[in-house]
């Protein structure tokens, strides 16, 4: 299973960040996979940004559930993060993951560097 970010690298301030995972070799529909966003701000750990079920049920960090918004687009395989009304703080990496709930396997993106900058 292959993950690949796309996206804006810079974002002004108070827009809409719109990151897209594009998967191949998997079905963003599979019932045995969720699909998560995680982000590394500058000089922190990782973090957890949310995350969408098969199902189609999707959770959020606390910090950002106000913020963010998870969806799939089935027919094109990818699934999609938008972080609303974004601050310099918002600046990181981020990453789109995959994980196989039948077998415990965890599959990432590379990684898109998102700079909220005026």
């Amino acid at each position: 299973v292959l993950l690949q970010e796309s996206g804006p690298g810079l974002v002004k301030p108070s827009q809409t960040l719109s990151l897209t995972c594009t998967v191949s070799g998997g079905s963003v529909i599979a019932a045995n996979f969720a699909w998560s966003w995680v982000r590394r701000p500058p000089g922190t750990g990782l973090e957890w940004v949310g995350g969408v079920q098969y199902s189609g049920i999707t959770k959020y960090s606390p910090s950002l559930k106000s913020r963010a918004s998870i969806s799939r687009n089935a027919s094109k395989n990818q699934f999609i993060l938008q972080l609303s009304s974004v601050t310099p703080e918002d600046t990181a990496v981020y990453y789109c993951r995959g994980i196989d709930g039948s077998s415990g396997s965890e599959y990432w993106g590379q990684g898109a560097q998102v700079t909220v900058s005026s």
